[in-house]
């Protein structure tokens, strides 16, 4: 079920692994994406917002259910064991069954609290029930992830994405509101259940070793606090939002930020599945540790930023050019600030992790609360301020603080952060200038505005291979080499 990786096989699974992921990542977001457009065009903005709320406020489920366990056992340096599993999979059941029979008490009191309709309390029921299917696969998911085979865990990925969306838009067609959501979330549930089972089953039992438990416990311990940290930061903040502003807000809120964040998503998510049980493989061998660091945030950099500067200099745009969409017109300026926070997160996210990844967890725990207690100190008086837009502002401003990131880093990791960022920054500059000043002139219909998608990435790539040449080539050669063997 387990087994030792040697640095070339970690090489050769880790690279395999961004492809297997980045694959998984563009067929789920084009669907994700494309839904989400006739989703955004069907739905109203207190629809959007009810959804955006009630998912936030079963997150606390979530980040309680198995107090880090699961990384403890992908970080762990020795060999799993079955008391290992079993240990984790037994403490977790206890803890989702008390959470969701907690939850579904609860759930006339959250409907009340949110002036939610019986739709909106079915929807927080269905995503309960989602949450405790989703903890029957965290075992199986463990496993494919320690041994670094993505290839596999992407198969249910993708399943449950197709499930998804494929019920939630039939059924917003068909009139159905945010009962479209709760048949959605219900299907997405049983179709990965029975997916992650099929590609990696395992002896299911119980077990509870009080040894093995105290030393997961001693990792889990504080990196679940720091996920719980996240969780006042961003999901609480969202419960909050639902109190202090009208659902239509908060909508537009939750359209910003999905927008802003999706060229994160599609790399960042990628990018701390395979990093964080890549980096923990490399714990000891502090060289190649270094490198895979500076590969991380070359990549990361390298597709995040540019394509954060295009949409945020496209999307008046597109916004302009269809007819349904131009309701968000007033998130453009909360799009834009969303993006500056994005662009800081794709440079401090996978340094965090690398820091986790060689034990330095109590750091990060430091960092998160700085970071909770800086966005719940800024975002009150920046909304009485400036309205919804100052929740946007305050994002930017935390995520300004990356730097003590790097700074904290590089006490413990040694990396060239300089060859990192510089032509990824010089390359993204350039097609910035390119498309604030042509768009004007170019742009006057929609197709015009792929037209410019299109300009803008020839720009971008010519001039980073222009300046990066030697680099991207080295790349390019150990990844084949790595694909061939």
């Amino acid at each position: 079920m387990m087994e030792e990786l040697d640095i070339a096989t970690v090489v050769k699974r880790s690279i395999r692994g961004v492809f297997a992921l980045v694959s998984r990542t563009f067929i789920i977001q084009l669907i994700s994406l494309g839904v989400a457009t006739f989703l955004y065009a069907l739905l109203q903005e207190s629809e959007i917002g009810v959804f955006y709320v009630v998912s936030a406020s079963l997150a606390f489920l979530t980040y309680f259910s198995d107090i880090g366990l699961a990384a403890a056992l992908i970080q762990k340096k020795e060999v799993l064991t079955t008391d290992d599993l079993r240990t984790t999979f037994t403490i977790q059941q206890i803890l989702v069954v008390l959470l969701v029979t907690i939850a579904l008490l609860l759930s006339g009191f959250v409907g009340s609290l949110y002036h939610l309709n019986q739709e909106g309390v079915w929807l927080f029921q269905a995503l309960v029930f989602s949450f405790f299917l989703s903890s029957l696969k965290t075992i199986p998911s463990i496993i494919l992830e320690r041994n670094l085979q993505f290839e596999k865990l992407v198969v249910p990925q993708i399943l449950e994405t197709l499930a998804f969306n494929g019920v939630v838009l039939y059924c917003a067609i068909q009139g159905f509101g945010v009962m479209s959501y709760t048949y959605a979330v219900l299907a997405r549930g049983v179709v990965g259940l029975i997916a992650i089972y099929w590609i990696a089953p395992w002896n299911i039992g119980i077990s509870l070793t009080r040894s093995v438990a105290k030393k997961l416990l001693s990792f889990g311990i504080p990196f679940q606090s720091n996920s719980i940290l996240a969780l006042l930061k961003d999901d609480l903040l969202v419960l909050y939002l639902g109190l202090v502003l009208p659902f239509a807000q908060v909508g537009l809120i939750g359209f910003a930020q999905k927008w802003a964040f999706t060229p994160l998503r599609l790399v960042m998510d990628n990018m701390i599945r395979i990093t964080f049980p890549t980096f923990s493989r490399l714990a000891h061998d502090p060289m190649h540790l270094g490198k895979a660091i500076e590969k991380t945030l070359f990549a990361t950099i390298a597709l995040v930023l540019p394509a954060l500067t295009g949409l945020v200099i496209l999307a008046p745009y597109f916004i302009q050019f269809i007819p349904k969409y131009q309701k968000w017109e007033p998130a453009l300026l909360a799009l834009t600030l969303f993006c500056v926070n994005a662009a800081f997160s794709s440079l401090s996210t996978p340094l965090t992790n690398a820091l986790n990844a060689i034990g330095k967890v109590k750091i990060t725990l430091y960092l998160m609360i700085f970071w909770t207690i800086a966005t719940w100190g800024l975002t009150p008086l920046f909304i009485m301020l400036y309205g919804f837009n100052g929740v946007a502002l305050a994002s930017a401003i935390v995520g300004s603080t990356a730097f003590l990131v790097i700074i904290l880093v590089k006490r413990h990791i040694q990396f060239n952060l300089l060859n990192v960022l510089l032509v990824p920054i010089i390359a993204t500059v350039l097609m910035g200038i390119v498309l604030y000043w042509l768009s004007p002139f170019v742009i006057s219909n929609l197709p015009m505005v792929f037209v410019m998608i299109v300009i803008g990435a020839i720009v971008y790539l010519g001039s980073l291979f222009a300046m990066g040449k030697k680099q991207i080539v080295a790349d390019i050669k150990m990844i084949s080499a790595n694909l061939k063997r």
